[in-house]
């Protein structure tokens, strides 16, 4: 019996595991709706759920990648989960105490579970990849959890819509049963996990000094930059299209005031999209160079959001999504520059990936370090994401905070094209 059979409840759960991944990182940006109308939060402080969820990367990088190296990935999973359990019940905790202290509550529940985020992130791809017994089956086990982790932060945006209803109205306790069931899988997985015997290959002491040696190369670094904007474009996009749509009419930043539950099944498109660009880019990638392929969407990514900045908002197109509480498909009328917006998932769901492979190209021995180094760099969404939303803020305007994602979506184009020629082997 091979390793795959032998270890099928693993493999499952740790595809579950990668598409929780998506669902309580995504928590995030619907929970900023309900953080902005019931604290009356700014743009940038309603983010700081998000913040503390992707700082928690900057601090946990290095660190999950030495905890493998010493535990194992069985057991850093388990602390991962156990660490995951206690920051899901934290922001549970919150919606359950005075308005008062709430605030800091759920900030220290969203910064616990980005550290889980961080552990798993590090523990599912490789660990998908030895159950899979490396080779093509490998990298097919991990493409298939890709296509859940996109399917996952469809359902969150759906869910989170739902529940949160009238926006203007909504609290923190209104999300309790997402977090159940966060909770509930994060459960279910420790134990599967517990009592699944997962051969593990021999593990190399980590040296902190490969750090240094790893940022000797120009790609390399331009790269990590990369992947610290990257992080703008994935989400900040879909969080100010949620902001944007929900916010009312007469608010210091404008928005449509459109109801939160249509707004979600909306902003799942994106995620919907990404889900479609990462079957695609599957089946095309082993054809299509990574240079090309991150050419070609950044190019796309920069026409698609200079248009909707500057596309009238008088200019509308039925967008559809799918009301899962009633099994039907709606359609809901929204400017056209929103849509185009939500075209850009298209071309995210496969810049990670590119701009991963372009930027290990020719490390050797540093190839390890540098996917911790990278893990770190995801802390990029904190700053980004917040920093847009201070433009929002700045300019009383959602639209003109996508000169932030623009100006990313371009330094990737230049990273593709120059920034990722390797100097040296």
């Amino acid at each position: 019996m091979s390793q795959q059979k032998k270890q099928w409840g693993a493999i499952i759960i740790m595809i579950a595991l990668f598409a929780m991944i998506a669902f309580v990182t995504n928590l995030c940006s619907p929970m900023a709706v309900i953080v902005k109308n019931n604290f009356g939060a700014s743009n940038v402080m309603a983010q700081i759920g998000n913040m503390g969820n992707f700082i928690a990367y900057l601090i946990m990088g290095i660190p999950a990648g030495m905890m493998i190296a010493k535990f194992g990935y069985k057991k850093t999973a388990l602390i991962g989960l156990v660490v995951g359990i206690i920051g899901i019940l934290i922001q549970w905790l919150s919606g359950h105490v005075g308005k008062e202290s709430a605030f800091v509550v759920y900030l220290i529940g969203a910064f616990i579970s980005g550290l889980t985020m961080c552990i798993l992130n590090c523990v599912v791809n490789p660990m998908l990849n030895l159950l899979g017994g490396g080779g093509n089956k490998g990298n097919q086990l991990i493409q298939i959890g890709g296509v859940f982790n996109s399917a996952a932060a469809v359902a969150v945006y759906i869910i989170m819509g739902a529940l949160i209803g009238d926006a203007a109205k909504a609290s923190i306790s209104d999300a309790t049963p997402a977090l159940m069931i966060a909770l509930g899988i994060f459960v279910v997985a420790f134990l599967v996990i517990l009592f699944t015997k997962i051969e593990e290959p021999e593990q190399a002491p980590v040296d902190l000094s490969l750090i240094k040696g790893a940022m000797k190369y120009r790609h390399f670094v331009l790269g990590t930059l990369g992947i610290f904007l990257y992080m703008c474009i994935e989400v900040g996009t879909p969080t100010y299209i949620l902001q944007y749509l929900t916010a009312a009419p007469d608010a210091a930043t404008p928005g449509l005031g459109m109801d939160a539950s249509i707004v979600g099944q909306i902003v799942a498109v994106y995620w919907l999209m990404m889900l479609v660009g990462r079957f695609v880019g599957g089946a095309i990638g082993g054809k299509i160079s990574s240079r090309l392929m991150i050419t070609t969407v950044a190019t796309i990514s920069i026409i698609l959001l200079a248009f909707g900045m500057f596309a009238p908002a008088t200019s509308t197109v039925n967008v559809p999504g799918i009301d899962w509480a009633n099994l039907s498909v709606i359609s809901a009328e929204v400017p056209v520059g929103i849509f185009a917006f939500i075209l850009v998932g298209l071309c995210t769901s496969v810049m990670w990936g590119g701009i991963f492979n372009m930027a290990v190209e020719g490390l050797g021995k540093y190839t390890a370090i540098a996917s911790g180094i990278f893990m770190t760099m995801v802390f990029g969404c904190a700053v980004m994401v917040a920093l847009q939303g201070w433009v929002a803020d700045l300019t009383g305007n959602y639209l003109t905070s996508y000169w932030l994602v623009l100006a990313s979506a371009a330094y990737i184009l230049f990273y593709a094209q120059i920034g990722s020629r390797v100097s040296k082997k």
